[in-house]
Parts: C-alpha cells; sequence; structure tokens
C-alpha cells in the first residue's frame, strides 16, 4: 500500500518476513529524488509508527539509504531493508541494489513474481564479544530471569552486523514467551550500551531458532521481525563455532500473534556480511 498526504513523500507500507500470507513485521519505505532534511524523516518515521522507516534516493549507480524509527536514527535495518529491496525491484525489476548506509555499504537483492515478492539482503560485516558479568546481571533482572534460564552452550554476547544487539540464549522456549521488562528500565539499558535491540533467543535444535526482539531504544517495546538482529545473530553462531550447517531459521513474531520467518545464510569467513531473506507482502488499508 502507498499512501500520501498533501505534498508529503509517498510512502509505501511493507511487511518484511512473512510467513506465507500472514504476519511480517511493517516497514515504511519512501524512495524519492533525493532524501528529505533528517529532521523530516524523523517526523515521517514517526507519524508512520513502525518500527523503522527506510529512505533511499538514487545516487549514480547505488541508492542513498537511512533508516528511522519512531524516535531515533538507526545505522542499519534489516527489515526495511528487505521491504526497500522488494519495492525496488517492484520498479526496477529483479536484480541486486547497492546501497550506501551511513556506516557501510551492503546489498539487497529484489525479487517480484506474479505473486509474490522476496529479497535477500548480505549485512555489513560481523564481529562478536563476550558481554561483561554486571550487563548480563542487569539484563537479567529487567526481564526476571535467572542465571539458570540461561544456555550454557551459548554465552551472553555483545553481537554486531550493522547495528549491535546484546544476544541472550535461553535454555526453555516457555522463558521466551513469557517475556516481560519494564520499558524505561530497557530504554535506558539499551541506549547506555548502544544497542539496538536485546536479542532473546532460544535454540531448536542446531539449524532453528525461536526469537524475540526488544526494541525500547527505538521506541517500540518489541520488534516482531529484526533482520539486522539475525545478521548479527548467526555471525556470533560463526564465531562460537556453533553447527548451523550454513544456514539458519528464525521464528519471531509468534508469541506476538505476528508470525515471522528469516532465513540466514553463514559462510565459513569470519566476519563476512551474512546474507538474510524472506518474504514480502504489501499492507492493505483497512
Amino acid at each position: 500500500m502507498i499512501s500520501q498526504a498533501s505534498n508529503d513523500p509517498i510512502v509505501e507500507r511493507l511487511a518484511a518476513f512473512s510467513h506465507g500470507e500472514h504476519g511480517g513485521n511493517p516497514a515504511g519505505v519512501v524512495i524519492s529524488e533525493a532524501l528529505p532534511p533528517p529532521d523530516e524523516m524523523q517526523a515521517i518515521a514517526k507519524d508512520v509508527g513502525y518500527s523503522e522507516t527506510a529512505f533511499a534516493a538514487k545516487v549514480d549507480d547505488s541508492w542513498r539509504v537511512r533508516y528511522f524509527a519512531p524516535e531515533i536514527e538507526v545505522p542499519f535495518c534489516g527489515h526495511a531493508t528487505i521491504a526497500l529491496g522488494a519495492a525496488l525491484a517492484t520498479r526496477h525489476g529483479n536484480r541486486t541494489f547497492h546501497l550506501h548506509l551511513n556506516e557501510a555499504n551492503i546489498t539487497v537483492e529484489g525479487h517480484r513474481t506474479d505473486d509474490e515478492l522476496s529479497a535477500t539482503l548480505l549485512s555489513p560485516p560481523t564481529r562478536s564479544m563476550s558481554a561483561a558479568p554486571h550487563l548480563i546481571k542487569e539484563t537479567l533482572e529487567l526481564f526476571g530471569y535467572r542465571q539458570a534460564d540461561l544456555d550454557r552452550r551459548l554465552p551472553p554476547a555483545i553481537a554486531e552486523a550493522g547495528a549491535r544487539h546484546l544476544v541472550i540464549a535461553l535454555s526453555e522456549r516457555r522463558s521466551l514467551a513469557g517475556m516481560r521488562y519494564d520499558f524505561a528500565q530497557g530504554r535506558s539499558l539499551m541506549l547506555e550500551n548502544g544497542f539496538a535491540t536485546i536479542s532473546l533467543v532460544v535454540a531448536d535444535g542446531d539449524r532453528r531458532f525461536h526469537s524475540r526482539n526488544p526494541f525500547a531504544a527505538g521506541g517500540i517495546y518489541e520488534d516482531p521481525a529484526t533482520g539486522a538482529a539475525a545478521a548479527a545473530l548467526a555471525g556470533y553462531l560463526r564465531d562460537v563455532r556453533w553447527p548451523h550447517g550454513g544456514s539458519i531459521e528464525i521464528a519471531q513474531g509468534d508469541d506476538m500473534g505476528v508470525p515471522c520467518r528469516l532465513f540466514a545464510e553463514i559462510s565459513d569467513q569470519p566476519g563476512e556480511g551474512i546474507r538474510v531473506s524472506g518474504r514480502v507482502r504489501s499492507i492493505v488499508a483497512g
């Protein structure tokens, strides 16, 4: 769906990482000849109200892209990139688009058929490091978890793939399903540590994960599908030599009633960007 008020930029609304014809994380997409001023982009993102809106403008053979949440600008957003890739494919055909972000250059492959939209992004480089004990303690207290709730195979870590995330692996699915936290405290913790989200995950075998991603830093209690966090998690799994077999599936949004599916391809090269893909559906007003 595309919406426009008076002379405002056109906002296309798409749901990325949809599960069949359902779910998906809503994103705004604005494609224009030139990017609006930052304060205008921030205002548009706040008015749209989704966790992120992507703004793109053609510059030579690439696209200049910036991402805004309702409260802040973020350096990279996976689901909005997937939505952007689908929107660009709709306009320019199936191909790879080169994107110039604030802090990195990436690509997104958009694909459209008569009955399906999808896209695959290649994330910025990845890296991960151990989380400090005081940070782990503060995070567990925020969610009401205990050390005994953690999956010892995947120690808490800070993982990056264009944005920074705190990865907390839990041992039981029910702990994830019951996730809750104080929004103000969560926002303070995320902003103080530069976290885009806190990525709470549960391993369901070696190649499938359940995930929830609180996004208080951006003014959103929880993100139903987080491509940037998926890339960061995949990079972390590579760093700790998890038996991922070269790819993982992430089920996210189920506990919100917004089913989403994300797929990540993991190369053997340490630090190399992660390919994250998913389906996209247009959001119809009503």
